[in-house]
């Protein structure tokens, strides 16, 4: 308001201040007429100033956020339209996530990669992502050799996430099936020039696979291919280990989660965990296992394990969970599981996520809070009335005298969101 203000004194001032003035616009006499002088114009006044390179890419690097892509994009397009010097910056980073569901995208993805050219070497140096859809039941869906051929021409792509999905018979392909009907459609294995391609190309070291059809053997090729891998997400299809059985899986993995309708076997984690019990932080279930699988996982990896995400809390799991020295982070799903693990949580733990409604017990969560030092983050997803719990209040005021980090939501995805990002800090 400060200048409409001082506009407002201005004009409306009770005194007036006189000034006489008077102007002589006669021309002087004068038998030559007065040259007129030109000022030379500086030619930067006619050239746009540019921004430096470098600050132009910091600040394309600062808006780049790799949890939300699909808002950076029209950003970073938009960036890239500029002028001539942006447009590498902003392509570079565009390419760091790819995603290709099609034939028809891959083949131009391959265009623009194409390492015959200085430019397609750059881009396909910039992709470090890739997520690839191949679906058997689509008629241009994306082929199996091309999806190899486009990795391969992506040296420093490190993380893969490739989701496969077989044919349905004619008539029966209909939209929204449920998942146990989808994995009953069958699809190929991978050929072995498929395999080849894929051995030939970039480290791959963290792996996605979502199998949603009845070959349970897939996965088992895709592990023969990359000897670095370090991160496995494996969903769907139950995997099976063929007979007689492989050698024991080479790879000394840190992070494994899975995600199945029907739970392996033992025998299937001891052949895929066989090189990781010095290496393996952190286990995540999305959905129950047999409990025997899951207690032989946890008290197995228990010296190593720094990180555990639960569906559910048995007494019998939680029993094994005390066992886990190291464990910083455990998040569990169900507001009706066992609260004793609380317990036998290790002292070092600093991130606890759990459902609330309710009913859940949640005293011996409080307690802890308050005695240990050493946590940092609670977050809490409210279901079924959890919101109203009585002792909510003093979870809020527990956490906000601590310094701890307070996160409430009543969304399942935000939930697994917010506890994934802090067992990752």
């Amino acid at each position: 308001m400060g200048i409409f203000n001082l506009f407002h004194d201005l004009s409306s001032s009770s005194q007036s201040v006189e000034h006489n003035v008077s102007f002589d616009l006669a021309m002087p006499q004068s038998s030559r007429p007065i040259p007129l002088r030109r000022i030379p114009i500086s030619s930067s006044t006619n050239s746009m100033t540019r921004m430096p390179l470098e600050i132009v890419m910091n600040i394309m690097e600062v808006a780049y956020d790799d949890a939300d892509l699909e808002q950076r994009k029209s950003f970073l397009k938009s960036c890239s339209l500029v002028c001539r010097e942006w447009s590498m910056p902003a392509q570079k980073q565009l390419f760091r996530h790819v995603s290709l569901g099609t034939q028809t995208a891959c083949l131009a993805f391959k265009v623009a990669v194409d390492p015959t050219t200085e430019r397609g070497r750059v881009l396909g140096s910039s992709v470090f992502s890739m997520r690839v859809s191949i679906d058997h039941n689509q008629p241009f869906g994306l082929s199996q050799r091309t999806f190899a051929h486009a990795v391969s021409l992506c040296p420093n792509l490190f993380q893969l996430d490739l989701a496969l999905y077989g044919c349905g018979a004619p008539g029966k392909d209909i939209v929204g099936s449920p998942d146990s009907l989808r994995m009953r459609r069958p699809a190929p294995s991978f050929d072995e020039e498929t395999l080849a391609l894929l051995r030939s190309g970039p480290r791959i070291s963290s792996l996605c696979f979502r199998n949603w059809s009845e070959n349970s053997h897939s996965i088992m090729q895709l592990l023969g291919v990359w000897p670095t891998l370090q991160s496995l997400v494996i969903s769907g299809t139950a995997p099976e280990l063929p007979s007689p059985a492989p050698e024991p899986f080479p790879c000394a993995l840190s992070s494994l989660q899975i995600n199945f309708q029907a739970s392996p076997s033992v025998d299937f984690f001891k052949w895929l965990l066989h090189n990781s019990s010095d290496s393996l932080r952190k286990l995540e279930f999305e959905r129950e296992l047999s409990p025997v699988v899951l207690n032989y996982l946890i008290d197995t990896h228990s010296a190593t394990l720094e990180s555990v995400v639960l569906p559910t809390c048995s007494r019998e799991t939680s029993r094994a969970l005390g066992k886990c020295e190291k464990l910083r982070h455990y998040s569990v799903e169900d507001a009706l599981s066992s609260t004793g693990v609380y317990k036998r949580l290790s002292e070092n733990i600093e991130c606890i996520g759990f459902g609330l409604n309710k009913d859940t017990q949640l005293q011996t969560i409080l307690d802890i809070i308050k005695a240990r030092e050493s946590i940092k983050a609670v977050t809490v997803n409210l279901w079924n009335g959890g919101e109203l719990h009585r002792q909510l209040a003093s979870l809020k005021t527990t956490c906000a005298l601590r310094g701890i980090d307070l996160e409430l939501t009543q969304d399942i995805r935000a939930f697994r969101s917010i506890t994934r990002a802090s067992h990752l800090a």
